[in-house]
């Protein structure tokens, strides 16, 4: 009987105790570092609905690597590729709408980084996407496909220009 009571007072101070503090609309918890990987990820959001190739390069950094996923690896690209590929997808579409929900961020510095400055750290951002875009086929008429899919968001902070910067995931 004494165990059961014991069990019910600790079941009443876990049920009680403060719970952590998230970000609004996400599990994520709410802390600077969050909040500042959140906010390059959003302006990166921003950028896609306003077909703004330009500014999502600002976002990439030089060492932007995507694997596109097949075993010959024809279809990767670093850099230079990105900035292809977003002006020739950019110029096919029109009426972008880009949203993404947050379902989880770590952040991980390597041995010898600072996760006070995030000097040597890599931020991971799980996101589930859901966009729309119109494309004209190939017989001429407007399509507007949706897009389903998860993804993985891969951002390094660069020292250089003291801001969080896209490895992959673009």
């Amino acid at each position: 009987m004494r165990q059961i009571g014991v069990f019910l007072a600790a079941l009443m101070i876990c049920a009680c105790a403060p719970k952590a503090q998230t970000i609004p609309g996400t599990k994520i918890p709410d802390n600077q570092v969050n909040r500042d990987i959140i906010e390059v990820i959003e302006q990166y959001r921003l950028a896609v609905e306003r077909r703004d190739p330009a500014a999502l390069l600002l976002m990439a950094s030089e060492q932007y690597w995507e694997d596109g996923g097949t075993p010959t690896g024809s279809d990767d690209y670093g850099y230079d590729g990105l900035r292809n590929v977003l002006t020739t997808r950019f110029q096919q579409v029109s009426d972008v709408r880009y949203s993404l929900r947050y379902v989880g961020v770590q952040r991980r510095c390597r041995p010898g980084g600072d996760p006070e400055t995030n000097s040597g750290c890599r931020a991971y951002v799980d996101v589930l996407i859901d966009a729309s875009f119109t494309i004209v086929n190939a017989y001429g008429e407007p399509m507007r496909p949706d897009m389903r899919d998860q993804n993985q968001l891969v951002l390094e902070w660069s020292p250089e220009v003291e801001r969080w910067l896209f490895l992959s995931g673009m």
